[in-house]
């Protein structure tokens, strides 16, 4: 599967200069998907000195034109979403149609910075002298190191890809070795659309190997990394010694508050799919359930009815709503803190355990708890899978200070209809996004990111390019003759 693929330098797709390759895992089935390119450090030499001739090149091109090509991409990626998707359920795991809808979200994401390459403005400020100008512009940062997880490595190379081309930077790629043919797809999309030899550069093999060496070069000057949160402090120190500006998008725990006012069917619809979509291994996942005491037995109820109904297996299947984990390790993490909220006292009401006519593959059945309190190990570390760990409370200023205890920071969703205790919420929590009666955070026109140890910067919407420019004021003195 992995063959056409390579190392991407200079435009071209090539073998690891050793021929060294590794192993991709389909988590569905643990068989071996193929063996991908393995990148050493001639290799990232050569993509570093092709990505610095791409900048030169790339930061000389006109907006209108790059923004042309960015759009292009947009449109081949649509219509690559069947083979793009695929990618996306034998690497990850996730359903053919969350595949698509990844997809989806990636081509919007060029399509936004497409337009927003035009939509770089400067300004001209009044100076204190009569006979000089204050000019301020944006310039491009240079050369991008990209560094995205496995989750969602369509949409978050989109989301990096895209940025720097539209802020005029070339960048290379670093995908994960459990994704690396999702990611391998959109870059040969991109070349396929235009984009010129050395402005787009991808290394595959080990992340702190390659990582470690990307941002050890002088020529690196931004780095927007999606990870772990210890991850992130390791890219972040490295970085300071470079002083490279960095982007950082790292874990999450978000709280997921219902009042006492709602309609709960609805309620845990929205519950489910903010849940279980990539069955819980997503940054954004609700990790912490508060229900308003007087409608918890209610929403517990209904949340594990429908739990119980959703369909476990293979994302090629027709009608699979939960795929397996993505990683043999993940699945033994979710075992291991599944076996610590039960000795500490929850109770589960359903799931706990593999499903059984599973011989093969990362499967976990998606697990509902009760019983649970705030110190639990639950509450503190992200579940990143497919468990639900139920809390009440009794008022409003109870339930903010409980979700706000959190040194994570990413998302938080509330629901209510009551529109002033909405606002107030929404105000007061302690995230960089938040979703009011909708189980939507991330979209192409919004500014997505975290605060505290989340990390910071943006992704998305029209902040997110600032990120990768640079400010220059020009104080034009004006000689007249």
């Amino acid at each position: 599967m992995y063959d056409k693929f390579g190392q991407f330098i200079d435009g071209k797709w090539q073998k690891s200069s050793g021929g060294e390759t590794y192993e991709v895992i389909n988590p569905a089935n643990e068989e071996i998907l193929g063996k991908a390119s393995k990148a050493n450090i001639k290799d990232i030499e050569l993509a570093l000195q092709s990505a610095q001739k791409g900048f030169e090149l790339w930061k000389n091109t006109s907006p209108w034109e790059r923004a042309k090509i960015i759009r292009n991409i947009s449109n081949l990626i649509r219509k690559k979403t069947d083979k793009l998707s695929r990618w996306l359920t034998l690497e990850v795991g996730k359903p053919l149609h969350e595949g698509a809808g990844e997809v989806g979200g990636a081509a919007d994401i060029f399509e936004w910075n497409s337009e927003e390459t035009k939509r770089i403005y400067g300004e001209t400020l009044q100076s204190r002298f009569p006979n000089t100008r204050i000019h301020v512009y944006y310039q491009p940062v240079g050369v991008v190191a990209a560094l995205v997880p496995w989750n969602f490595p369509i949409i978050l190379a989109s989301r990096k890809i895209s940025t720097a081309l539209a802020a005029g930077c070339s960048v290379i790629v670093k995908p994960d070795v459990i994704t690396p043919g999702a990611v391998m797809e959109l870059v040969d999309i991109c070349n396929e659309a235009g984009v010129p030899p050395g402005v787009i550069n991808l290394l595959s093999g080990d992340p702190a190997y390659i990582s470690d060496n990307l941002l050890s070069s002088d020529i690196i000057k931004k780095v927007s990394i999606t990870g772990s949160t210890r991850v992130g402090k390791l890219i972040l120190k490295k970085a300071a010694d470079k002083v490279q500006r960095v982007t950082m998008e790292l874990s999450g725990h978000s709280p997921f508050i219902v009042f006492d006012d709602v309609d709960l069917n609805k309620v845990t619809d929205m519950a489910i799919t903010a849940k279980f979509r990539n069955n819980g291994q997503v940054c954004i996942s609700p990790g912490r359930f508060y229900i308003h005491e007087s409608k918890k037995n209610d929403f517990t109820k209904l949340m594990v009815e429908k739990t119980k109904k959703l369909k476990i297996g293979d994302g090629l299947e027709k009608d699979t709503i939960l795929g397996p984990l993505t990683t043999r390790k993940r699945l033994e993490e979710i075992e291991n803190l599944v076996e610590v909220t039960k000795k500490e006292g929850a109770k589960i009401l359903c799931g706990g355990k593999r499903p059984s006519g599973f011989n093969k593959g990362y499967f976990y059945e998606p697990t509902v708890f009760d019983n649970i309190s705030d110190d639990f190990t639950i509450m503190k570390q992200e579940p990143f899978g497919p468990l639900v760990p139920i809390l009440t409370f009794k008022n409003f200023d109870e339930v903010v200070e409980r979700a706000n205890k959190n040194e994570l920071g990413l998302a938080s969703y509330i629901y209510t209809n009551d529109m002033k205790k909405a606002n107030r919420a929404s105000e007061l929590m302690e995230s960089g996004t938040v979703a009011v009666n909708t189980p939507v955070v991330a979209l192409a026109e919004a500014p997505f990111g975290g605060i505290k140890q989340t990390g910071y910067g943006r992704e998305g919407g029209s902040m997110a390019i600032k990120d990768y420019l640079n400010i220059k004021y020009t104080h034009l003195g004006i000689h007249y003759d």
